[in-house]
Order: structure tokens, then sequence, then C-alpha cells
């Protein structure tokens, strides 16, 4: 067997160190199974191999990886021996075609480096933690091939090696939505990658949003589980399952923080990480996120029939035209000095606006 070569050998590390951490961390786009793969790495085993399991096989093979990533790559069905998913006890034979897979084309993205304002709160030789504005995607995507963040990353960092590639996901160990605001930390070098990964896989990483809800919540703290996977009926949506017998855990808690009558300021911190999380446990329990277009916060649900009131809703859609979500604080330990790093950011004007508001029109409904 010819082994990869070294710059394919640290790709495959890349990508396994990336599938772990979407697998719980939600970075694709998939929270379920991917309806389609695609062929990223090929090894074939030559005939002189003796049987050897596939994780320790692959573990000599591939440099700077360690057979707990290899493990849980085979677990989630992205390591394929002749064709079929392996677990990673699987005895490698002479002869077996093993493939590494992913759910999008290996050559569909090119990454362009753009011009593209980053709002900078920390930076160090290791890692960067920038302030996403709302209405900016993450990576590229289907539909979104340009303008993203890892387009003005990949310009920012445009002398370092590991944003010089193809990957459409260099650096990114964690994503949020396009229309939310909120922090974001950026690994410069694949090791920082790989252990900041760990950190969000192993739950040990702080996520703090505020949201304005619909409605009123009937405690003021809480804890939201149910499954989160794709809608069968809008592949573009996701939607909890009670029973479990679809998607994936997800956790999130919650704690009011101010009430406007037909409205509610929360403060949710994640346990999981799963694609638009809060926005679908808040719309399963009735009280959708304001002006969500996607989950039914973008239409009247709490409050009075009067014009005055419609108008006034409205008013607040057009001041915050996406859904009222901000990451505002994130915390992790440092991956070079063990130093803990906790990070907290403003709530961007929009929101302050539309807050203030409600904040207004409930002093003088309801006092």
């Amino acid at each position: 067997m010819q082994p990869p070569c070294p710059t394919a050998a640290t790709t495959i590390q890349t990508f396994l160190t990336q599938m772990s951490e979407e697998r719980d961390n939600s970075l694709a786009d998939d929270a379920d199974a991917p309806d389609e793969l695609f062929e990223h790495f090929h090894i074939s085993v030559d005939m002189g191999q003796s049987p050897v399991r596939m994780d320790k096989f692959l573990a000599g093979k591939i440099i700077n990886i360690t057979r707990t990533r290899i493990q849980q790559a085979a677990e989630a069905g992205y390591i394929r021996v002749n064709g079929v998913p392996e677990k990673s006890n699987y005895r490698i034979k002479p002869a077996d075609e093993i493939s590494i897979v992913l759910d999008y084309p290996r050559h569909e993205f090119s990454i362009v480096p753009e011009n593209i304002p980053l709002n900078i709160v920390y930076e160090d030789d290791i890692l960067l933690v920038v302030n996403k504005p709302a209405g900016l995607v993450v990576h590229p995507g289907h539909g979104n091939y340009t303008g993203t963040l890892v387009n003005g990353l990949a310009y920012y960092f445009r002398d370092l090696l590991m944003f010089q590639g193809d990957d459409p996901r260099p650096g990114l160990v964690h994503r949020i939505d396009k229309d939310t605001s909120g922090l974001l930390v950026v690994a410069k070098t694949e090791f920082a990658r790989a252990e900041l990964g760990r950190q969000f896989f192993e739950k040990s990483s702080r996520r703090e949003y505020i949201a304005l809800l619909w409605g009123r919540l009937k405690e003021p703290e809480g804890t939201i589980a149910g499954h989160i996977g794709r809608n069968p009926k809008n592949r573009q949506t996701f939607t909890v399952f009670p029973d479990g017998s679809n998607g994936k855990p997800a956790v999130t808690h919650y704690r009011t923080l101010e009430e406007f009558g037909y409205t509610t300021l929360v403060e949710c911190r994640l346990e999981t990480g799963r694609t638009h999380q809060i926005r679908v446990h808040t719309a399963h329990i009735g009280l959708p996120v304001f002006n969500d277009a996607t989950y039914g916060g973008n239409r009247i649900l709490w409050g009075t029939d009067f014009p005055k009131y419609r108008q006034f809703v409205q008013n607040c859609f057009t001041l915050l035209p996406r859904q009222a979500l901000h990451a505002k604080t994130l915390g992790f330990t440092h991956p070079v000095t063990g130093q803990q790093m906790d990070f907290d950011s403003e709530l961007p004007d929009d929101m302050l606006a539309v807050i203030e508001r409600w904040r207004q029109r409930t002093r003088c409904e309801f006092k």
C-alpha cells in the first residue's frame, strides 16, 4: 500500500477533526445522516497487510490523529471499507479499499479571499474571537460561495497556510446562523482547532445567547430537552422528536431576564449545539424567537387585534429584520496556555432598539 502523502495526510487529519466536532456541535447544516456522500480520500490496503483493527491501522497512516478521532468518524459513518460503513473495530484485510467521505464534493468550493471587515474581539498566535454581525454567512455552502466570514478570514489570514486551501471551513470550531449575531472562536492552527473541538465535543465550553421570545414562559427558568433533526416535511428546517425516534439529543437551559407582557427576554445556555437549536426548542414549546421567519416568529402570536398594536409589532419587525437572537457570551480554555478565556459582547443596535420599544410599551400598557 502507498501511504498518503504528507499533504493528504494532514488534510485527512483536518477532516476527521472537523467531522467529530460537526457531529456534536452542528458545524455542518445536516443534523442527520447526509443524503449524499462524496469520497474525499481513498486508501488501498496492500496484499501483505496482516489483520489489524481499522482505528489502529489508520492511526498509523495519518499523522497527528488519535484513535479516538478515528473512532468518532467511524461511528458517524464517515469511514467506509469496500463501500460499506464499518465500525472502528473492523479488522483490516489485504486488498481492502478504505474511503473517507463527506457530504459535499471535494472540490465544490474554492475559497476566494475577500476584504470583509471583521469585528475582532481578541487575537493571539493561536486563535481569534470575532463578533459576527447578523446577515453574514459563516462558511461557503450551496448558494453562498462568496461574501462569507470564511472568505473574510481567508483574506485576513492570507499568509497562514491553513487558510490557503479549499477547505470550506478552515479554522472553524462552531458556527452561528446567518441572521444570528454574536461571538465565534476561530483556530489559527490545526492543534488549536482539534483542542477547541474537543472542548465543544465534551461540553466544557460555555455559550450563552440572548433571545427575545414571543409569549411568556411558565417558569422563570428551566430546561428544554428533545432530540432535534431534519423536519421530514421540510428538509430546510429542523424539528423536535420528543420520543427520540430521530435526530440527536439537544438540551437548552433558559433564564428569564425581563418580561414585556407579550414577549420575554431570556438568556439561553447551550448544553449541546445542534443546528438552529434555540430557535427549534423555543418554537417547540410555542414561544418562537421574535421575527424568526423560519419557525413562525414573524407574525403576531401574542397580544391584541387593535390596529395600533399590529402597527407597533410591524415597526419592530422593520427595525429588526431578522430573528432576535445574539450569541452574547463565549468561554473556553486556551488550547496552549490552559488559561480560562471568557468573552462577552454587547447586544447589537437592532435588538437593543426593539427591546427598548417593548420595554416602553410595557411601562405604558401594564403600569
